[in-house]
């Protein structure tokens, strides 16, 4: 039976080098590519796939918005999340929206391949880090403050302000006004009783925010 994956990252070289991985532990296998939102939805959307392999970081709509429209599409493949990002940045994030589990990029191979097998068993992936997330998140101890408040969108937001994007740039980037993008920018400052870009870009980086 030929196993076909789905890889949405949006460096090739990453693609391939997760590639070179599954045909080591995997015996046959079909891929699909894609190397931003849009590629990602056409190609979920027009044929059915074993798994997809996600980054969260992308041009444009980030991999958070990619798995809700993938959902909202009906959608049932199952998705893993692969980022720069640690754990506790986005993995609760990423099971709330319905992926079906989170590895950082730095993960080993060992482990991948672990997770890819759980998940096409028809398993959550949850690592011991996730599950202390997903403990503290009901224990409601970590989400008071912070960034935790801030919803998918504001986070985004938040992230490339860290990056020192211009309101401007950030619009351009994620195809939104500037209107709209100083609109999260606000909620962001209220939110985290904040001041100005300064604190964010501090905070961002300070919190593993930015790569």
């Amino acid at each position: 039976m030929i196993l076909k994956i789905l890889l949405v990252d949006d460096h090739q070289i990453i693609r391939q080098g997760l590639k070179n991985i599954i045909d080591d532990n995997f015996a046959q296998v079909q891929y699909g590519e894609a190397g931003n939102t849009p590629e990602a939805l056409k190609l979920a959307i027009e044929q059915p796939w074993d798994i997809i392999l996600m980054d969260i970081n992308m041009p444009g709509r980030n991999g958070l918005e990619a798995i809700k429209e993938l959902k909202r599409n009906g959608i049932k493949t199952p998705i893993l999340v692969l980022s720069v990002y640690p754990e506790d940045q986005f993995a609760l994030r990423v099971v709330k929206a319905g992926a079906a589990g989170y590895l950082t990029k730095n993960t080993t191979p060992t482990l991948l391949v672990k997770a890819i097998k759980t998940i096409l068993d028809g398993k959550q992936y949850i690592t011991e880090a996730m599950t202390r997330i997903l403990i503290s998140h009901v224990s409601k101890k970590d989400q008071k403050n912070g960034h935790f408040t801030l919803s998918n969108r504001e986070l985004e937001v938040l992230q490339l302000i860290g990056k020192g994007l211009s309101v401007s740039q950030i619009g351009d980037e994620l195809s939104l006004s500037v209107k709209t993008i100083s609109t999260f920018r606000s909620h962001i400052l209220v939110k985290m009783n904040m001041k100005s870009n300064a604190d964010m870009i501090l905070y961002a980086i300070k919190n593993d925010l930015v790569d």
